[in-house]
């Protein structure tokens, strides 16, 4: 009798298992079909303003095609978006690598999530300049913040783009802000003084420092301190709470020698421990107090607004120096004169010149 019962316990198990994995698969076959499915940028408009995240991943992976075939559906997204953009605090998140970041913002994204907000990360991750990969972690390191219904995290590759930003993190923004969150946080690779492109493109700076590794002397100096509109310190916890304080102390000291800003603003330093969410209200207070400032006295509207200029200048670039490598003549060209340039036939300098002559008469 017990063999029988045991017997029967297997196959139940066995017929549950069979049964779960049959659920699996047609669950994965629906997915796999929806991916297939060719959705218009029309429709994938109306799902981003409907607040739908699975639309703003695909949409944001449209704008980051590139393609030549996609340029009228992203220029399709882009205006549907604008005019539900420009509600949100745009955050720049910066550091050295292992300072913290994805932990920082994942204590910080839950806690504003608890506050109300809809919270959108665009996480960018260093591109290998040798295997041209990326690793896009972020979801991985984020696991509680990645379950929250208000929150949307997006890892995107840097490229070959400066500033620790994607090139098309801009436009990311505008989508973000067309699907209703309010906060956007964009954590940059850490790249040093090239970090001023995620400058350009944010209302409230933060740089994230480490004490007691040397990284006092590396941060005080002009660029990156000049863009901060404050110094966190994290992992001030344990053994490490008193250095903290201490560079605390040294980068108050070396904030005074800077001038007085167009914002109005004095920038902060302040110490947290994101593992122990210490530390992260009064960071967000701070933040509010900026927008209140400088809202009041005009800089918030005005800084974007020059924002907005400075990425006119950009999309320009980027769009002649699409069109100049996209053109089959240049394409034909430009690997003669670099065989000629090997050959010790021509300079670099010559070479440009004759392309740029050419692609202009052409």
């Amino acid at each position: 009798m017990k063999q029988t019962n045991k017997q029967n316990s297997a196959l139940h198990n066995k017929e549950g298992k069979s049964i779960s994995n049959s659920v699996s698969a047609k669950s994965a076959a629906r997915i796999k079909k929806l991916r297939k499915k060719k959705v218009s940028a029309e429709e994938l408009l109306q799902a981003i303003l409907k607040g739908n995240k699975p639309a703003l991943s695909r949409a944001i992976t449209l704008i980051e095609s590139q393609q030549q075939n996609h340029a009228k559906d992203v220029s399709t997204l882009i205006e549907g978006c604008l005019p539900h953009a420009n509600k949100s605090i745009r955050i720049g998140i910066t550091g050295v690598p292992g300072v913290g970041k994805s932990t920082f913002i994942e204590a910080f994204g839950n806690y504003l999530i608890q506050q109300g907000k809809k919270v959108a990360v665009l996480a960018v991750d260093p591109t290998s300049s040798i295997s041209h990969g990326s690793i896009l972690g972020d979801k991985t390191r984020m696991e509680e913040l990645v379950k929250q219904e208000n929150a949307f995290i997006r890892p995107t590759a840097s490229g070959d783009s400066l500033g620790g930003v994607a090139k098309k993190t801009r436009e990311s923004i505008i989508l973000c802000e067309a699907a209703g969150f309010d906060t956007i946080l964009i954590e940059t690779v850490g790249v040093g003084q090239s970090e001023t492109v995620v400058h350009s493109m944010t209302d409230f700076f933060l740089l994230l420092k480490l004490a007691g590794a040397g990284d006092e002397l590396q941060g005080i100096k002009r660029g990156i301190m000049e863009m901060a509109d404050a110094i966190i310190i994290n992992k001030a916890d344990g053994e490490n709470e008193r250095p903290a304080k201490k560079a605390k102390a040294e980068f108050k000291k070396a904030l005074h020698l800077y001038p007085t800003r167009q914002s109005e603003w004095i920038p902060k330093v302040k110490l947290c421990s994101a593992l122990y969410n210490s530390g992260i209200e009064p960071i967000w207070k701070m933040i509010e107090n900026y927008r209140k400032i400088t809202q009041e006295n005009d800089y918030f509207y005005h800084n974007r607004h020059e924002q907005n200029k400075f990425w006119l200048l950009q999309t320009i670039n980027e769009q002649l120096k699409s069109n100049f490598y996209n053109q089959p003549t240049i394409k034909t060209e430009l690997k003669k004169q670099l065989q000629l340039i090997e050959e010790n036939k021509t300079t670099p300098f010559e070479a440009a010149t004759y392309l740029l002559k050419l692609a202009k008469e052409l």
